[in-house]
């Protein structure tokens, strides 16, 4: 009789660089590019370090990856202008949903829009990520029709888009608000610039 032998399940290869690229999001988010080691991610996720350097050539790739699949996958939510009986915007279809992303995304924003490590690289692209924001924010400011001189959309589009994200990075803290208080919040300050009919 042939003795029983322990074999253990390998994960596929994409299997395994997701179960990575989660526990280095979670890590990074804690602890920011500068207090997380790859050491640390493989003890995470469950592999050994020669493991992970087959998926990722160093931490700057790593946190790369995930910098770019966070901002790709935050859904515009700002193409489709949905108004109130009145006309106005209806602010609260648009930031329910984005705030509800945001929370269910939030060490993607912590990457994004807390944490200050990384390499020029890094910086970079977060400035990138930032300067798309402000453009998209701006784009929907002219389309809604809210009576800003030309000179004044996209300076009114960045305060929007900072405050948002400032305030998504202060409920990462306040875990206990919530999401409905966050929203009226949003929706109390930028309800009246978008009050008018177009």
């Amino acid at each position: 009789m042939t003795p029983a032998v322990a074999t253990r399940t390998r994960l596929p290869a994409d299997q395994r660089r997701a179960l990575i690229l989660r526990a280095a999001a979670q890590l990074f988010a804690e602890n920011g590019y500068d207090g997380t080691t790859l050491d640390q991610v493989a003890r995470a996720s469950g592999v050994t370090k020669p493991i992970l350097y087959r998926h990722f050539d160093s931490k700057q790739q790593l946190y790369m990856a995930l910098l770019i699949r966070h901002s790709d996958d935050m859904p515009s939510f700002v193409d489709f202008i949905p108004r109130d009986g009145g006309g106005a915007v209806d602010l609260r279809a648009i930031l329910d949903p984005w705030f509800r992303y945001a929370q269910e995304n939030g060490h993607g924003w912590q990457m994004l829009f807390r944490d200050a490590g990384g390499d020029a690289e890094i910086a970079e692209y977060r400035r990138q990520v930032r300067v798309r924001a402000t453009e998209v924010v701006a784009g929907f400011l002219r389309r809604a029709g809210v009576g800003l001189d030309a000179a004044l959309v996209v300076p009114t589009a960045e305060m929007i888009r900072a405050g948002l994200a400032g305030l998504v990075v202060w409920w990462a803290d306040h875990p206990e608000v919530s999401r409905e208080t966050i929203v009226e919040s949003a929706v109390h300050l930028l309800q009246p610039a978008f009050a008018r009919r177009p």
